[in-house]
């Protein structure tokens, strides 16, 4: 059955210490005043492109685990369907939010989603980081990523498959550590060179894109910074749902970076996902415009 949108990277089990006062220092205990578990990663993303309104397919492997279940009930409640395989042990990472940042620890099982999963779900789209871009179902519409470790050790000039990519969206540290540039506008016309869209986030002031000619920047939207958990994902996921509406490059970014600022509002990722309906209000009153989508796209359509 198609799909459209395939998320193709690990799912986590979020464990957030909510409302910590500090971080702890080598042998110091800090105390939170929540514990939250919530579904991570790549998970974020499905569960964001299903409230805008797509059919997704979430295809990370899961483990056989009580974390895995919890994150299979948390998906199918939002409707995103779990395409992946069952392994030994769910990945997991706890996320310490303080003063509007978040500091965190991942465990990661070692294994990755794997090509005939994604092709059995024929997507319009899929999203993918770096060193799976290879993955990618043919016809399929490539959204690429970059994970903090993926920055550091491999070059966006050694990544197979970038120049497929439709668009690849970073944030300005992964740009700079990619390029070697300093400056994040310098990074994202890099990059360009090597795939047709750069976009490039900045956080609170907003996003910056280089497609063919065309350089774009706008600018954030301000709001109180509780948890930037899942923002850069919710960014991504907006994005895709913009972008296979048809809104111009522009509209992406605008529509993506508010996205991904409704989300910082509340604690954990996959809590600040806005629905359709909450992002058309919102985008109403920074004055966004006409939403992309209003007017329909058949779901059969492939984007070129």
């Amino acid at each position: 059955m198609t799909v459209d949108l395939a998320c193709g990277e690990l799912a986590y089990m979020d464990l957030t210490f909510a409302e910590l006062d500090a971080l702890p220092g080598p042998g110091e205990e800090r105390h939170a005043r929540d514990f939250l578990r919530s579904p991570g990663g790549a998970a974020i993303t499905a569960i964001g492109a299903a409230r805008l309104g797509l059919s997704v397919a979430l295809a990370s492997p899961l483990g056989d685990d009580p974390e895995g279940d919890e994150l299979r009930r948390a998906l199918a409640a939002e409707h995103v369907r779990w395409a992946g395989r069952a392994i030994g042990r769910t990945a997991v990472t706890v996320v310490l939010p303080v003063d509007g940042e978040r500091a965190m620890a991942t465990y990661e099982p070692g294994e990755q989603v794997g090509a005939p999963e994604l092709r059995a779900l024929d997507p319009r789209a899929v999203v993918l980081s770096l060193p799976r871009l290879g993955l990618a179902p043919a016809g399929a519409a490539l959204y690429a990523t970059v994970g903090d470790a993926d920055a550091k050790t491999d070059g966006a000039g050694r990544a197979a498959g970038l120049e497929r990519a439709r668009s690849l969206l970073v944030n300005a540290r992964e740009a700079c550590l990619l390029t070697g540039e300093r400056d994040p506008r310098e990074a994202a016309r890099a990059l360009a060179v090597r795939t047709p869209c750069a976009v490039v986030t900045l956080g609170a002031a907003g996003a910056i894109a280089v497609e063919g000619s065309a350089f774009v920047e706008t600018e954030g939207t301000p709001v109180e910074a509780i948890d930037t958990t899942g923002a850069g994902d919710l960014f991504t996921a907006a994005y895709v749902w913009a972008d296979l509406a048809g809104a111009p490059l522009d509209a992406r970014l605008r529509w993506a970076g508010l996205y991904a600022a409704l989300s910082v509002r509340v604690t954990t990722g996959a809590a600040g996902a806005a629905d359709l309906e909450e992002l058309a209000r919102a985008g109403e009153q920074h004055g966004l415009g006409r939403m992309p989508g209003r007017e329909s796209v058949p779901t059969s359509r492939r984007v070129p």
